[in-house]
């Protein structure tokens, strides 16, 4: 250490003894200097105190330890270890992180928190099996995986001993180790043995666990519980030993304690028939039960348990009749304790009445008589030499007699309970190793103590010794492993204290031998203690009493009370009573007293299942092996266990007397720590070099120290070195190791404040330098703002004096222009009534000359009103007649229009037209604004250049005026020059007059204007935000009708996934079971398999189906091309005979028709419409041009492409038809048929070319009147320019529609082939709403088609009615002999039209007639050749050579994609292709080859229609692809491959099924080949269910691989360099639970696992998977990712941290990245990381106000309220500069959440799987043109 550091100095904190809290923190306010008295200090509240040093009484006070090193995880991590440094490190643990496990080197520290808390669920299980247990949190399944993990490391059995006080939590600590094993170690065979050891829980919990003062389930009884394990380390057996039943408390109970739970539950059980014979009642009316005076327990259902006891006998092999026997046991003490002893008189004697109900339940339920009974419960045998007598006892004699009975009767059922316990528990598999679990005592202290408080104590003196030594070994094997010089630590030994109670004429000795003397008491025995022992250090004896003594243990003094010592260490019961037992009628009452046969049996049993007490024998032999002598034995059989294993330790701590959640009591921490071994742990430690830092993480650590070319330097260890004998002086503060640092206490502190103080004087620098920065920034900040006011100040002063000049200029103006208006003013006043005089006279002369018109004017108005007035009252009457016939039909008309406005003005679009129209308003008004403010200013420049003029004539004429006056001087003409200049003058006032009077209405005007376009934008204002409501409503409305369709959306999908969940998770389980049986049954062969298949109900015929000749399907016909192909394809026979090609001809023929027709019905349409509109039609000149023109257009590209292509295949068709007659020499027969063919198809081809024609001409009509339509819709848009053209894309809509309902319902089809019942009765629905939809749109369009028939009937008879009326004015016109002519005249056209109609009907049917006929010969003769080439047929089968040399010879002309193979072939087939194929033999062809082949093999048999052999192969596949998966259960690679191709298998019976649900995306060719005989959909449903298991098992072969990767690639490795930190490791960082020797785990990086990942990736796409299958195995392997990360996140408070976080968020962006690469993000994988990286974000956002805490709860939605909490508790700083989580901002975070309804699991399901989807995919590959490889060895198949 360097020379000018000294710990007491200013500001270091200390800890002082406290009286309430035992240790109090204190800082020094003054440095200490060495010999000084006194110590100043500071007190948390900021109390100065004094506090006395001394030499010896005082010694100065403990350190404390910097706070980044408080809250770790091991004590032993500490830098100063002593007692004040571990109370509040486990108090921190405890109340702020609300941890209760901590490490203490060796030791796990367990705080009982007297809350349920979710920590022990599988999940967690799963996390914590495989780890190093200093890798994750402490936690009892840590211990227990550490013991798990040696046993199998070091081939060494193990022990876990768990101790404490009552209360501490021990049982329940015992109970979930146990659990660990059970799930870790499962029965490898279907014994269940795990469960039979969880099982004995309740039943030794209910015979052996009682409610006490300190706790309610509180064990009182120790037990030693072994698990056997088998080689494989399989759980194989259990075994059981008892240590020191508490019998006192069957017949006594403290205040507010409880019996055995067993009797509560036997009283709440007494109602049910079962238990109506024991006699029982509630627990108060039994004197056993009820002297606690309390018999319930808060939250404890006694009935309940009593179920899950009987659940456990049942599990455990006891049947009901033992299980009854047990019960009538137990009810028998009670009823026992009931019974009254009566005193007698003269109180030597006692006895019990005949009619005591309850002797008479005991007697009955233990089958003994009652005579006897009754006398020996108040009687005893006193046997002498001689003889025997029997003595009366009193009434208290009785009562401790009868006492001792059932004391006696309790602890035989009790050891025959634990004996059939293991008998359940023991198989007949040889033991290879064992876990024992020790549940005892710990070390107790109470106000009296007895003879079990001495057994307790003298067990945990016991155990104290040996952890002592065990503690002591390691430490010494730690030091001697790394080559430390070893120095003898001393340490407590218990030694002395342990020979006072066990040695020769110790305490035990004595009690024996006082126990032999015929009338010892408890007095003289405790006069030998104190005259034997009197002088040893270890006994005391009490100053004021003579009854008891003191023994000084390894915990405490403690005073024993010598009353009922020899009582309770003799357990009397007298013989006559259990010889009564002994002849019970029950065999099992009579067991329970009977002595073994062979007593040495048992003492020749092995260690592992002696039984701790030993066998029960007669009373005489009892005597002779006291209590105290059984228990000393058992012990000693018990420690020779213990130090035959490896001991792993669990100390249980009370942390307080009140069983309140969360609540810490230093004082009764700090006195369990010191009784149950922790502080002497720490105090070895710290004797020793506590402190232990590997070399990297030293150099990581402490770098900072060093200097920069140490840093740089390879030899870390070096560098260590040297910089440790730089900065410690003293050598003994430290040690080198070989792999490690040694310090001792507190130097790792020193080294902490030295990396402290180097960060500091970093951190005040930089802010040094941050600091000037901004005071620069500042500065240049302040002068630039002093610029900008100086300059903005000169500018006002400029800007003032500016202004100043301009008023004064403006004064002077305004001076000017008022005295120019006050003379003009004059002025215009005396001409203005100049003018009004003459206006005055010239209106009278004129008003005169206007009264004498005016009277012949109105003479002219009367007679021309009157004239009027007759011809409007004539008009009138007739228009009133009109306007009621026309307002009825415009009122009607009206509405509709109103309506339709109505609607159009709640519309957005309405509000659109109105902005648009007042933007346009606005738009003129500023233009006409603009245009007078252009001609105002063309004024004025026009009467600026007036003036000018004026002006300058003005100036002429003055200078003419002069030179007249000069020349002439004649004043008439200077009047006249004057008058002339006075008119100029005038002229030009009124010239400014003018201007200024248009200078005014102009501005009037535009203040007008302005006016308006204000109120217009109000206006606009106003309807814009109408709008927006408006709009805003919609979309609310909008949102919530997606809002609720998605809920509904999205509770479908989720019903529908958990049903597929439900269904894949119960074929898993029949997966698993049938592998179990497979396994069961290696020696037979493949298991049959006949899920049977169905006929399709075909409709062809029977000849069609049996027949060598293809047969085509109606449904399947194209055009006439297809037709012409087939024939050339088939050739001239099979054309002949085949009756589908006229089919096709016909169809294409009626197809025609019905195109001719739409388009005709459609231009009848478009011309109604047409004329409806009124427009005017084109000229006929250029309508017959456009019509001529579009003719030639569709005429050249439809006969050009058609018909020349058909003419000439049809030449060819004929020329090779009749080359081949012609060389064949073919039949008659065969030639009518092929003169009728091609009959036929010139038939054909001629209707054919007629149909097309018409076809073109409506095509051509069409397109004429589309643009005639189109040219009209333009005027009137021209006519119209307000009105915005509307886009109609109603076909487009219609069709993206179908499209989009098309392919869901190809998206949807698999579902009802992938799931059960459910999914079909959803499909149903869906098909059920689907069906009524379509009902309705059928309907709608049924009803719109049929209105606007009507209308255009309605037009139609309009017309008709038109033409009528003007025939009956033409007829009306006319003389009657015309009329009768004429009428005559046009019925015979009427008749003739008629007639010409029925003669084109008559030709049709004849046509059609003589069609038929034609068809029926044909048909007949194709009968008659397919009889003779059935005989062919068979026998050409007779030769099968001959038959296959045909098929060889047709191979590569007529492959059909079939493959033919022979029955016997089939075992080769399925071996070369299932059994024997290697993925990589096939990966250079297409994928999924196996498939494809099995497939067309299948096609071949159903082609056949050989049921047998489609049943056998498919059979036989799927039982070979069975056996390869299991043969190859790890092989990720044969996995996939097995996958894709049954997948694929799968698909193909779907495509080519024959289902039109499948069929929507084949070509013409796929449909072909379909399959024709079979429907295989019960085997499709199996290939699913294989399917499923296959994606199953690769889930789990790749969730194995990358598992191991998941937390070093995503936690523990550095991604971004030099960013993790280091802190002090603890004991178990440097335990045996690293296997070092091995070089340690492995430790991966991140882009292992992406590489993994990547090959995993590129295996399935190589297979040819389909990548929705591959996007779901992606999101499940990130799923894995997550879980795995996350709960390993949650359980490491080592890396939970700020450094963490960033590392964390960078890996889970590569990751990201990855899926982005792999065109993967669309799979729902990258969601799965959403709670990790939310975490991530947590460990890195600020965590102090309560913006913060409102931030987090927005930002973590994917984390669970718990997960939140964890994170925050677990948050760890790793430098001083970093500030933990305050409980406050902790305790905020969790009062925000409570609205939360999150799961109470704390952990991720690792386990937990998605269901998996299996859409359908078919397949673009054509079999025919499949290529099948020769090195797959398929010779055998046949190309069909």
């Amino acid at each position: 250490m360097t020379s000018d550091y000294y710990p007491y100095s200013q500001f270091t904190r200390v800890w002082i003894p406290d009286p309430d809290d035992v240790w109090a923190a204190a800082e020094i306010t003054r440095d200490y200097k060495e010999g000084e008295s006194l110590l100043h200090l500071k007190l948390e509240d900021e109390t100065p105190l004094d506090y006395p040093v001394g030499q010896k009484s005082n010694p100065l006070p403990f350190l404390r330890n910097p706070d980044i090193l408080v809250g770790e995880n091991d004590l032993t991590a500490l830098s100063y270890l002593h007692e004040p440094a571990v109370l509040h490190n486990l108090r921190v643990r405890f109340l702020e992180s609300n941890h209760i496990y901590t490490y203490c080197g060796i030791v796990l520290v367990a705080i009982n928190p007297y809350e349920q808390l979710q920590i022990y669920g599988e999940e967690v299980i799963n996390a914590y099996s495989g780890q190093n247990m200093g890798d994750m949190d402490p936690h009892i399944f840590a211990v227990a995986e550490e013991a798990y993990k040696q046993m199998g490391r070091d081939e060494r059995n193990q022990s876990i001993i768990v101790s404490g006080e009552s209360g501490a939590g021990k049982t329940v600590s015992a109970k979930y180790a146990m659990r660990f094993f059970a799930t870790v170690g499962g029965s490898a065979n279907d014994t269940n043995v795990e469960e039979k050891v969880l099982a004995s829980s309740p039943i030794m919990e209910a015979i052996g666990n009682a409610k006490t003062t300190r706790n309610d389930n509180s064990s009182r009884f120790g037990k030693y519980i072994q698990i056997g394990f088998s080689r494989n380390f399989h759980i194989i057996g259990a075994n059981m030993r008892t240590y020191l039943l508490e019998k006192s408390r069957v017949v006594f109970q403290a205040e507010d304690e409880r019996n055995y739970h067993i009797f509560y539950q036997l009283c709440a059980s007494a109602t049910l028939p079962e238990f109506k014979d024991l006699g029982l009642t509630s627990a108060e009316a039994f004197t056993y039960t009820s002297l606690g005076e309390n018999i319930f327990i808060e939250g404890v259902n006694d009935a309940e348990d009593l179920k899950k006891t009987r659940e456990a006998f049942t599990l455990l092999g006891v049947k009901e009749n033992s299980q009854s026997n047990i019960f009538k046991i137990m009810a028998s003490i009670l009823h026992l304790g009931n019974v009254e002893i009566c005193s007698e008189r003269d109180g030597e004697s006692c006895h019990i009445s005949k009619d005591d109900p309850h002797l008479q339940h005991f007697c009955r339920l233990l089958g003994v008589e009652l005579q006897q009974m009754e006398q020996w419960l108040c009687r005893r045998k006193l046997a002498t030499s001689s003889e025997t007598y029997v003595k009366t006892m009193s009434s208290k004699q009785a009562t401790n007699a009868r006492d001792a009975l059932a004391k006696h009767i309790y602890a035989r059922m009790f050891d025959w309970i634990v004996e059939h316990i293991n008998m359940s528990l023991q198989t007949s598999a040889k033991q290879h190793s064992f876990i024992g679990v020790l549940d005892i005592y710990g070390f107790e202290t109470f106000e009296i103590n007895s003879f079990e408080q001495f057994c307790i104590n003298y067990a945990n003196e016991k155990l104290q010794q040996q952890f002592n030594s065990h503690v002591f070994k390691l430490e010494q094997e730690e030091y001697m492993k790394e080559q430390i010089p070893w120095t003898l630590i001393d340490f407590y030994d218990n030694q002395p204290c342990i020979d006072l109670i066990e040695a020769r004429l110790g305490v035990l000795d004595l009690l024996d031998e006082e126990c032999k003397v015929p009338k010892g008491t408890d007095l003289n025995w405790a006069q030998k203690l104190y005259t034997q022992h009197g002088s040893r250090d270890q006994f005391q004896k009490p100053r004021m009493s003579n009854s008891s003594f003191i023994i000084i243990h390894f915990a405490d003094k403690v005073e024993y009370q010598c009353e009922g010592f020899l009582e309770k260490n003799r357990d009397t019961v007298y013989e006559e009573q259990i010889n009564i037992l002994k002849a019970s009628q029950f065999q099992l009452v009579a067991d329970l007293f009977h002595e073994k046969g062979d007593a040495p049996s048992s003492k020749s049993s092995r260690v592992n299942v002696r039984p701790a007490k030993p066998t029960p024998r007669g009373p005489n032999k009892e005597h002779r092996k006291t209590v105290g002598h059984q228990f000393r034995s058992s012990l000693h059989l018990l420690m020779e266990t213990l130090n035959a294993t490896t001991p792993h330790y669990v100390r249980c701590i009370k942390p307080n007397d009140v069983k309140e959640a969360f609540s810490f009591d230093s004082r009764r921490a700090v006195q369990q720590l010191r009784a149950c071994g922790v502080l002497e742990t720490i105090r070895i430690s710290a004797a020793g070099y506590p402190s232990r830092w590997t070399y990297p993480d030293f150099f990581s650590r402490y770098r900072v120290l060093m200097r920069k070319s140490d840093v740089t330097s390879s030899d870390k260890k070096q560098v260590c070195k040297n910089l440790l004998e730089i900065l410690i002086k003293d050598p003994d503060m430290f040690q080198f190791g070989k792999t490690k640092i040694f310090f001792r206490a507190g130097q790792v502190a020193y080294l902490e404040k030295l990396r402290a103080d180097k960060f500091r004087a970093a951190c005040i620098k930089i802010q040094k330098t941050v600091r000037g920065w901004l005071q620069r920034v500042r500065y240049q900040k302040i002068q630039r703002l002093a610029v900008t006011l100086q300059r903005y100040g000169r500018g006002y002063l400029a800007r003032r004096h500016a202004e100043f000049l301009r008023r004064t200029r403006a004064a002077l103006v305004c001076q000017k222009q008022f005295r120019m208006v006050r003379d003009r003013r004059a002025f215009l006043r005396v001409r203005q009534a100049v003018v009004t005089i003459q206006a005055h006279a010239r209106g009278m002369f004129t008003r005169r000359i206007y009264w004498e018109f005016l009277l012949h004017h109105k003479a002219m108005i009367i007679q021309r009103c009157v004239r009027g007035w007759l011809q409007r009252k004539k008009f009138r009457r007739a228009r009133n007649a009109a306007i009621i016939i026309q307002c009825g039909f415009r009122r009607t008309h009206a509405k509709k229009e109103l309506k339709q406005l109505k609607i159009e003005a709640r519309s957005a679009q309405h509000l659109k037209n109105l902005n648009s129209g007042m933007e346009n308003k606005i738009v003129q008004l500023q233009r006409k604004i603009d245009d007078q403010s252009k001609e105002l200013r063309t004024q004025n420049e026009q009467l600026k250049v007036v003036n000018v003029g004026l002006g300058s004539e003005v100036n002429k004429l003055q200078k003419q005026l002069e030179q007249v006056r000069g020349q002439r001087g004649d004043s008439g003409q200077l009047t006249s020059l004057q008058e002339e200049l006075e008119r100029l003058r005038a002229e030009l006032q009124e010239a400014h007059a003018h201007r200024k009077r248009l200078e005014e209405e102009h501005g009037s005007e535009k203040l007008d204007l302005q006016q308006r376009v204000k109120e217009l934008e109000t206006e606009n204002s106003l309807l814009k935000s109408e709008k927006e409501e408006l709009n805003q409503r919609i979309r609310q409305k909008e949102k919530i009708s997606a809002e609720d369709g998605s809920s509904r959306e999205v509770s479908l999908q989720k019903e529908l996934d958990l049903e597929r969940q439900r269904y894949q998770n119960q074929l898993k389980e029949f997966s698993r079971l049938e592998q179990r049986c497979e396994n069961l049954k290696e020696e037979l062969s493949l298991s049959k398999f006949h899920p049977g298949h169905r006929r399709n109900p075909s409709n062809q015929s029977s000849l069609e189906s049996d027949s060598n000749y293809p047969s085509v399907s109606t449904s399947e016909v194209g055009d006439t091309e297809d037709a012409v192909q087939l024939v050339e394809e088939l050739g001239v026979e099979k054309a002949a005979m085949d009756i589908s090609l006229f089919m096709k001809l016909q169809k294409r023929v009626r197809e025609l028709e019905q195109e001719r027709k739409r388009l005709q019905s459609s231009v009848d349409k478009m011309e109604e419409v047409t004329k409806r509109r009124g427009s005017e039609a084109k000229s006929p000149t250029s309508e017959r041009e456009t019509a001529d023109l579009a003719y030639d257009n569709l005429k050249r590209q439809e006969l050009e492409s058609e018909n020349k292509k058909l003419k000439n295949d049809l030449n060819v068709l004929r020329k090779s038809i009749s080359e081949r007659a012609a060389q064949n020499n073919s039949s008659n027969e065969l030639q009518d048929g092929y003169n009728v063919l091609l009959s036929q198809l010139r038939a054909a081809n001629e209707e054919l070319d007629a149909r097309k024609e018409e076809v073109i001409i409506l095509k051509t009509q069409i397109v004429s009147n589309a643009q005639r339509q189109e040219m009209n819709q333009q005027q009137q848009s021209n006519n119209v320019p307000g009105v915005p053209e509307i886009p109609e894309d109603k076909d487009e809509a219609v069709r993206a529609y179908q499209g989009l309902t098309e392919a869901k319902r190809q998206q949807d089809s698999w579902y009802v082939n992938e799931d059960g019942e459910l999914s079909l009765a959803y499909q149903g629905l869906k098909q059920v709403a689907r069906l009524l939809e379509a009902q309705l749109q059928s309907q709608t369009r049924q009803h719109s088609d049929e209105l606007e028939a009507l209308h255009t009937q309605i037009e139609l008879l309009k017309l008709d009615i038109e033409k009528k009326q003007e025939i009956l004015n033409y007829t009306s016109s006319l003389s009657p002999e015309a009329q009768v002519e004429f009428s005559v005249q046009q019925e015979i056209t009427r008749l003739t039209n008629d007639n010409l109609d029925l003669k084109e009907l008559v030709e049709k049917l004849e046509k059609n007639e003589r069609k038929l006929k034609k068809q029926l010969r044909i048909y007949m003769k194709k009968v008659q050749e397919l009889e003779a080439s059935q005989a062919a047929a068979l026998s050409r089968r007779s030769r099968p050579e001959l038959s296959r040399q045909v098929t060889v010879q047709r191979k590569e002309k007529d492959f059909e994609g079939m493959l033919e193979f022979y029955k016997e072939d089939e075992a080769l087939l399925v071996k070369t292709l299932i059994t024997d194929m290697k993925p990589g033999s096939v990966s250079a062809t297409v994928p999924c080859l196996p498939a494809y082949i099995l497939f067309m093999c299948i096609r071949h048999a159903d082609y056949v229609n050989d049921d047998q052999k489609v049943e056998s192969l498919l059979t036989s596949a799927i039982n070979a692809i069975k056996k390869v998966l299991k043969k190859n259960s790890e092989d990720f690679e044969t996995t996939s491959f097995w996958l894709a191709n049954t997948s694929r298998l799968l698909h193909c019976l779907k495509q080519y099924s024959g289902d039109e649900a499948f069929m929507t995306q084949n070509t013409s060719k796929q449909n072909e080949h379909c399959l024709k005989n079979f429907d295989l959909a019960e085997y499709r449903q199996v290939l699913s269910d294989l399917s499923i298991q296959i994606y199953q098992q690769l889930i789990k072969v790749s969730e194995g691989t990358i598992q191991p990767m998941i937390v070093s690639a995503m936690l523990e490795s550095e991604s971004i360099p030099s960013l993790a930190g280091v802190k002090p490791m603890g004991y178990r960082n440097r335990s045996s639970s690293m296997d070092t020797e091995g070089g340690g785990p492995s430790s991966y990086t991140l882009e292992a696992l992406i590489r993994q990942l990547g090959q995993f990736h590129s295996i399935m796409r190589d297979h040819g998977l389909d990548p929705e299958i591959v996007g779901q195995v992606v999101r499940q392997l990130f799923h894995c990712i997550n879980a795995v990360t996350l709960n390993n996140l949650l359980l490491r408070k080592d890396v939970c941290s700020w450094s963490t976080g960033m590392q964390l968020r960078y890996n889970t962006s590569q990751m990201e990245e990855w899926l982005r690469a792999n065109n993967l993000y669309q799979s729902k994988a990258a969601a799965t990381l959403e709670s990790i990286i939310q975490a991530a974000q947590l460990l890195q956002v600020k965590k102090k106000t309560s913006q913060d805490a409102e931030a987090i709860c927005s930002l973590c939605s994917a984390l669970t309220t718990q997960q939140i909490v964890k994170v925050l508790n677990l948050y760890t700083p790793l430098n001083e500069f970093e500030e933990r989580v305050t409980v406050s901002f902790i305790r905020t975070i969790q009062n925000r959440l409570q609205e939360r309804n999150d799961p109470l699991q704390l952990l991720v399901d690792t386990k937990h799987t998605f269901p998996v989807l299996f859409p359908y995919t078919p397949s673009a590959l054509s079999l025919e043109t499949l290529h099948i490889p020769a090195s797959l060895g398929l010779d055998f198949l046949i190309r069909v």
